[in-house]
């Protein structure tokens, strides 16, 4: 870097590079351009600010100290919401807060595959609803999830993450991932239809 050129200047490769050399200053431009996300993510997994804010500070450090096992193969926001996520998921089980979903989880997913045996929810509660108020009304209907659903959710709908990548992180198998996200869905959208029913007669 050419003396006095600032980081935010740079491509994210750059001060990733930098911060992986043991620069804090560049390290500082990485938690600037992506702390708004990280506790974003942290607060939906979670559900409390001031919780949330913690874990998404010890996600930074964590992320600090093992910045070296960052290899490119996704982008740093990526690689740092996992981090995250891994950290929220450490915290609920701390806490044992962590719900597992109901004893479904435990079909044979080598049985014909769970997914299989368990009915199809075909019905879009939110059909109709401006983007914003989709995102709010999600946004309450999370909130009301138990921990172990609201985790799935997050990591395969908002983080795209993969059934190994989630059994992985969540310490199940992969006929558990689905089996809880099929609960997760649908508990999500039947507490969506009755918030949307409870705002018409409102």
């Amino acid at each position: 870097m050419a003396e006095n050129q600032s980081f935010e200047e740079l491509d994210e490769s750059e001060v990733v590079s930098a911060a992986q050399a043991g620069d804090a200053l560049a390290f500082e431009e990485l938690v600037r351009r992506h702390g708004d996300k990280i506790f974003r993510r942290a607060l939906s997994m979670l559900r409390d600010e001031d919780t949330a804010l913690d874990m998404a500070q010890m996600a930074w450090i964590k992320a600090w100290k093992r910045l070296k096992q960052f290899q490119g193969d996704s982008s740093f926001a990526t690689w740092m919401t996992r981090v995250t996520i891994n950290v929220c998921l450490d915290h609920i089980r701390k806490m044992k807060r962590w719900k597992f979903a109901e004893s479904i989880e435990d079909l044979d997913e080598n049985s014909g595959g769970v997914e299989r045996k368990l009915p199809v929810v075909e019905a879009n509660p939110t059909e109709g609803l401006e983007r914003e108020e989709l995102r709010e009304k999600i946004d309450q209907a999370l909130g009301q999830l138990s921990e172990g659903h609201r985790a799935v959710i997050v990591m395969h709908t908002f983080e795209e993450m993969a059934y190994k990548e989630i059994a992985d992180a969540m310490g199940c198998s992969i006929g558990t991932v689905m089996s809880r996200l099929f609960y997760a869905r649908r508990n999500l959208a039947s507490i969506l239809q009755r918030m949307l029913k409870e705002g018409e007669t409102s």
